[in-house]
Formats: structure tokens, C-alpha cells, sequence
């Protein structure tokens, strides 16, 4: 079956063999049988395309189930499948799982091979994507990384690091010592994303784990300077030759194709205008496209900076794992997918550090959380916290998920918080 991405002009391109992952899991007994529904180019929070149309959010169907995997996420959760798999390159596979109540994981690049994958941004450089698994509970993400750990994948993809899966490091039991945070100043979550973090932090506490306030550094340098432009250190140019030529472009990714491939002047006249009234939107609009090489090479330098200074961070306070928000806010409504970008600020730092992530659902939003909503100003009530407010009225009864993040290559350790978590904290 054809690869689309959404798009017509590959309905008729089938692969000329299984990805390298599917290859493992064939090899032990595993059946694929479906493949689910994306949103056009992949990038997006929403779940729709002109190709095979609109995917529901299994708890609300006025909702997305996020996106890019956001067809996984929903099958999954309505009982369709047991396991899945989709890429993360922002959050692609934690805010669907987030969205839809169920576990997604993304490990550190190259500890699953994404050779034979079809990828929406090829040649992208320092925010980094990487396949991760999906599943109704942390002991089936942990089983489907422990049957791609094998002998075979680290043969078919010898650019993949060969690290078996540490089954005593998932299965310990010494007590952890994990940092969190409930708020990140560029976009602060809605009542209920919070909520939830203390409610986790609370009952790993209580549990007699040691839990440290942390504070992640630079953060609007992390997404506007770092991530944001090096997303779109092509202007828009892959998106827009490569996939979106002669196509009909989705409804909801036209507001976002427009921003992406928007020249540098009108970047900067937006940014002018808007500053006044909104500078954390005007900052956003305006910041510099990079124009050459050298310019590319100077902000992946400055990446690597961020890295050095976010793991100095961690050691100054002597962590290995975080727990945190899972997004900015509860599943969105398809409308507002392209305008509430900046609530993925929660998932995307950690595919520019390239840490280990996943989400765990730990509660429902409350109606004393939408009530919370209606004095909620976010950064300071701009348009981003708009949108975000008014996808977000009305969503009592949606999962809420935290996030737990460990340090490279740590996989193991990742999930072992993610377990506990789920443990304490279980929706049932």
C-alpha cells in the first residue's frame, strides 16, 4: 500500500519493500494490518486530507486526535489495534496519544532505524525525528521496543546504535529522583495540563520517590530561535514543491503553508505591527530566516549549546528524568490545529534536545477546570492564547496526559517513570 502523506500524486507509489521496522516485527510473528490516517505533509496537530479525509477524536468527534498520528491514536483507543507506530518529529506521536487518551512513546534518534520510512521533512536538520510506538499502556510500548531491540534491526540498519532492551533497568524498583516543571513561561498550559503534573508529582511523592523543581533555560530562544527556524530553514520549500505542488491543499494547513513560506520582508513588517500589542505572536512571526549555510551552521552550533546548557542544568541538580505538561492544552478542536502551534513548545524541546519522551493519561478535564479557563490569561492573552482558550472551553471529559522525559539512550528508565506513573495515577 501507498505511502500518501495525504497528497494524490503518490496514491500510486507503493514501496518496493517493508520498512526496516516492519521487517523486525514480521520476523517475530507480528501481523500489520492497517495503516491509519495522517494529516497532509504530517505537519500538523490535526488529523486531516483532501486523500482519505477526517479522523475523529475518539472522545469527542467535534475534536482532533491530534496529528501527525493522529489515526493511530484513535484506532488504538477505540480498541481497533493493540500497537502502533508513527514518527515524531514535534510530537507527532505523543500529542495524538495525549489527544486521545492512550500511551505514545519517542525514544532518543537512531535507537529504532527509520530506514524505509517516507519522511516529511527529508534533510532536516538538529529537530530531531524519530519513529515511536503507541499502545493503550506503558508495558505494550515497552514490549514493542524490546521486539525491535534485536540482532535483526541493528543488521538491516547498521546506523542504528545496538542497544538491546535493558528489561532489569524497566523492572527496577529503586526509588527515582525526578525534576518537574508545570509551566513553560512561552506558553503557559491551560488549568487542567497543569493539574495534572502536580497530581503526578504528588503521588510519585507520596510513593517515596524525590521529586526537585526545575526550571528548563532559554526557553524562547529553545522554540522561536532554534526550533521554529530550523523547522523552517527551507522557507517552506520542501512543503510546498515536494509535496503540496499542483495539490489541493487541506483546509486546516493553509493558514500554516501561508506562515511557512511567507519571505523574510513580510516577516519582519508582521513582527513591527504586531509587537505593540502581542510581542510574544510578533516575535514569532519575525524572527530571521536563515539564508545560507553558514547561517544553518551557525544556529546547529547554537543547538548544541542548548543541549550542553540543558544537561548542565540537569547535573547541577543531579536528574536524569523530568516529568511535565504533555502540551499546552487538552485535544483542540480541527479549526484552531494550525493556530495553536505554540502549545507543542512542550513536545518539541525535547526532539531538539533529542531526549527520550513519552505521555502517560493520568486524568480528565474538569468542570472546575473550564471554569478555571475563564480567568486564564496564558502569556498574556494575545492571539495565540485566544485560539487556545477558545478551543479549549468545553473540553470536560477529555484525557489530560503528563509528559516524562529521560536523558539520551535512556529508554528504559523513560518508560520505567512513565509505568510508575501510570500506576499511580491510573484512569482504569
Amino acid at each position: 500500500m501507498a505511502t500518501t502523506m495525504g497528497v494524490t500524486k503518490y496514491l500510486d507509489s507503493p514501496a518496493d519493500e517493508d520498512a526496516v521496522i516492519v521487517q523486525v516485527l514480521k520476523k517475530q510473528g507480528a501481523v500489520p494490518f492497517v495503516k491509519t490516517n495522517v494529516p497532509q505533509t504530517l505537519l500538523s496537530i490535526g488529523c486531516s486530507n483532501p486523500v482519505f479525509g477526517k479522523t475523529l477524536n475518539p472522545f469527542d468527534p467535534t475534536r482532533s486526535p491530534g496529528g501527525s498520528s493522529g489515526g493511530e491514536a484513535a484506532l488504538i483507543k477505540g480498541g481497533g489495534s493493540v500497537l502502533g507506530f508513527g514518527s515524531d518529529v514535534g510530537g507527532s506521536v505523543r500529542v495524538p496519544a495525549h489527544f486521545c487518551g492512550i500511551c505514545g512513546f519517542k525514544p532518543t534518534g537512531r535507537r529504532i532505524s527509520d530506514r524505509g520510512l517516507l519522511k516529511g521533512s527529508p534533510g532536516m536538520q538538529g529537530v530531531i525525528s524519530s519513529p515511536g510506538v503507541m499502545a493503550r499502556d506503558v508495558d505494550s510500548l515497552a514490549l514493542g521496543m524490546k521486539a525491535l531491540l534485536v540482532p535483526d534491526m541493528f543488521l538491516l540498519d547498521p546506523q542504528v546504535v545496538p542497544i538491546p532492551f535493558r528489561q532489569e533497568t524497566y523492572e527496577d524498583k529503586k526509588p527515582m529522583r525526578i525534576g518537574y516543571f508545570t509551566s513553560l513561561r512561552f506558553c503557559p498550559p491551560t488549568p487542567s495540563m497543569g493539574r495534572a503534573v502536580i497530581m503526578a508529582k504528588e503521588a510519585l511523592k507520596k510513593a517515596g520517590h524525590t521529586l526537585v523543581a526545575f526550571d528548563p533555560p532559554d526557553e524562547f530562544r529553545a522554540f522561536i530561535d532554534l526550533t521554529s527556524r530550523l523547522i523552517t530553514a527551507d522557507n517552506g520549500r520542501t512543503v510546498s514543491t515536494m509535496w503540496l505542488d499542483d495539490e489541493v491543499i487541506d483546509e486546516y494547513l493553509e493558514g500554516q503553508i501561508r506562515v511557512w513560506t511567507m519571505p523574510h520582508y513580510l516577516r519582519k513588517i508582521q513582527g513591527f505591527l504586531l509587537k505593540p500589542f502581542w510581542p510574544r505572536v510578533a516575535r514569532s512571526f519575525s524572527h530571521r530566516l536563515i539564508g545560507s549555510v553558514y547561517d544553518l551552521w551557525q544556529r546547529l552550533a547554537e543547538r548544541e549549546k542548548y543541549v550542553e546548557q540543558f544537561l548542565d542544568e540537569l547535573k547541577k541538580k543531579n536528574l536524569d528524568l523530568l516529568l511535565c505538561p504533555a502540551f499546552g492544552a487538552p485535544a483542540c478542536k480541527p479549526e484552531h490545529a494550525g493556530k495553536i502551534m505554540a502549545a507543542a513548545a512542550y513536545t518539541s524541546l525535547f526532539n531538539l534536545l533529542n531526549f527520550p519522551a513519552g505521555v502517560v493519561p493520568v486524568t480528565m478535564v474538569t468542570e472546575e477546570d473550564d471554569r478555571m479557563l475563564d480567568d486564564w490569561r496564558g502569556y498574556g492573552n494575545d492571539a495565540f492564547d485566544k485560539f487556545i482558550k477558545e478551543t479549549t472551553k468545553g473540553a470536560v471529559g477529555l484525557p489530560v496526559a503528563v509528559q516524562c522525559v529521560g536523558l539520551p539512550w535512556q529508554e528504559e528508565r523513560c518508560l520505567r517513570l512513565m509505568k510508575e506513573v501510570e500506576t499511580l495515577c491510573s484512569l482504569g
